[in-house]
């Protein structure tokens, strides 16, 4: 039996595994099914830095404010009642374009209904709002990092 498939579409499955950071997708349509997944890595172990390292050390470098909270760290985010959860896969932003002012920071009054991040979902921005009023006690995400569906992005007490 052979199955073919458009290029074009297998291209866009694979643009969208890079976007999301999914490892995987599978769609299935009558009889045919097709499943496009991301080759793992082993990871690489170097003696000395190479000049590959210096490139790949400065992209890290703008996630390091986001990732290091003032705020206390609660042991399990997903379970606290503050929680603003993901309501999809995507890719997380923390502003509007990239220099901008985050819409958000730790120790900001919120009002519900404001926007605390965005989500790109298949090249479609979604405001994340505040499901409540409060002060956001954590971020839990960095701008450009894929998030999961129910992944935990901000607590907001």
């Amino acid at each position: 039996m052979s199955l073919s498939f458009d290029p074009k579409a297998l291209r866009e499955l694979a643009e969208l595994l890079d976007a999301t950071g999914l490892s995987e997708i599978e769609l299935e349509e009558g009889d045919r099914k097709v499943r496009l997944a991301r080759a793992t890595l082993a990871p690489v172990t170097y003696a000395a830095p190479a000049p590959v390292h210096a490139a790949h050390a400065a992209h890290p470098a703008p996630a390091a404010p986001a990732a290091a909270p003032a705020a206390p760290t609660v042991a399990d985010p997903a379970k606290h009642p503050g929680a603003v959860k993901s309501p999809m896969v995507g890719v997380a932003y923390l502003s509007a374009e990239p220099g901008s002012a985050p819409y958000v920071t730790i120790g900001q009054t919120v009002e519900a209904g404001a926007t605390l991040l965005l989500i790109e979902a298949m090249k479609t921005f979604n405001q994340i709002k505040a499901p409540r009023s409060g002060t956001v006690k954590q971020i839990l995400v960095s701008s450009g990092s894929p998030v999961e569906f129910d992944e935990p992005l901000l607590i907001v007490e």
